[in-house]
């Protein structure tokens, strides 16, 4: 595998970087720390001409109590005890991407906007020719579920359902100025494995930014995968709360890795403020968020299974953030 010939752009601020996203309209792709994109691009997958490397951009780098640069290394991340002191659900998110190596490039940003996975598109340019082309590169049919509308590709980063967990924001910039809004609005709910996210054209991730309240939630992320050392979520399910002896007074649960986008279950755990957690409680939570996921066979585990594991993954992952001490 080999990388085709492209342009390389290096941007040195936000407005900078902004103008000319809007000159290479639809020609062009953020390179952060590329360890999902140029592996991508090796296997011939949705090329673009040029790229727009974000390295040289101050204000998208490092980190704060209260704000994570998007082009913030998670390696920068993982070696500060005191950030990752204070929000255990994300230091958990952190530590499970991939490799230490992988870490040391992969970015914040990069991991909250990391490509949708399938086995029918995640393979090499001769693999996808010898079958036909997928509804996600290059083709016009879906292989995982036959049609020509919808892309079931899934979503597969880790920190999104722990910042959704801490109701984090997310700030981008775009040619319409800058927003701010909660990190779950950054998915696009009624989108697709292609349509996953709700940027404008153009439009990047400046930095996150953690709430006061954050710092109060004890929480965990679990993370189910095939090669623990390594490979990407078959699932991911993050809770964070506050509690008062046996009394919930906020929580909040998100889970990843099963459908094209992260999902936060509000309506669930809403209706557990002010009661406390008993087992039967736990576990009909757990339950019910298993119901309403819907993954597909587009990964190694087969979608039963990771639908079931939803359950139990839920069960452990508020069984720890509960535990004494915990966080």
């Amino acid at each position: 595998m080999h990388l085709d010939p492209f342009e390389l752009h290096r941007p040195a601020s936000v407005d900078e970087t902004v103008r000319l996203a809007h000159d290479l309209a639809g020609r062009f792709d953020y390179l952060a720390g590329g360890t999902d994109l140029l592996p991508n691009y090796k296997m011939h997958l949705n090329l673009r001409p040029h790229l727009i490397a974000l390295e040289d951009v101050p204000e998208l780098r490092g980190h704060a109590p209260d704000r994570i640069g998007a082009m913030c290394r998670l390696a920068d991340l993982e070696a500060d005890a005191t950030f990752l002191g204070r929000y255990p659900v994300l230091a958990d998110a952190v530590r499970e991407v991939a490799t230490p190596l992988v870490r040391a490039s992969g970015t914040v940003g990069g991991n909250l906007l990391v490509e949708t996975r399938c086995f029918f598109f995640n393979q090499s340019y001769f693999w996808r020719a010898s079958l036909g082309f997928c509804l996600k590169a290059d083709g016009t049919e879906c292989h995982v579920v036959p049609q020509k509308e919808k892309c079931y590709a899934t979503f597969s980063g880790d920190l999104a359902p722990a910042l959704m967990a801490l109701d984090a924001e997310v700030e981008t910039a775009g040619p319409e100025g800058r927003r701010r809004r909660p990190i779950g609005e950054l998915y696009d709910a009624k989108g697709d494995g292609i349509r996953r996210v709700t940027l404008a054209p153009g439009e990047l991730v400046v930095a996150i930014h953690l709430p006061a309240e954050a710092a109060r939630r004890r929480g965990r992320y679990k993370k189910l995968r095939v090669r623990p050392s390594y490979d990407f979520p078959e699932l991911g399910v993050a809770v964070a709360g506050v509690w008062d002896g046996a009394r919930v007074d906020a929580l909040r649960l998100a889970v990843g890795g099963v459908d094209p986008h992260p999902r936060r279950f509000d309506d669930l755990t809403d209706a557990l403020v002010g009661g406390t957690l008993g087992d039967d409680r736990v576990r009909a939570l757990g339950e019910e968020v298993a119901r309403r996921v819907r993954p597909v066979h587009n990964t190694f585990l087969q979608a039963d299974y990771r639908r079931r594991m939803v359950a139990v993954y839920v069960r452990r992952a508020l069984a720890e953030a509960r535990a004494p001490g915990a966080g």
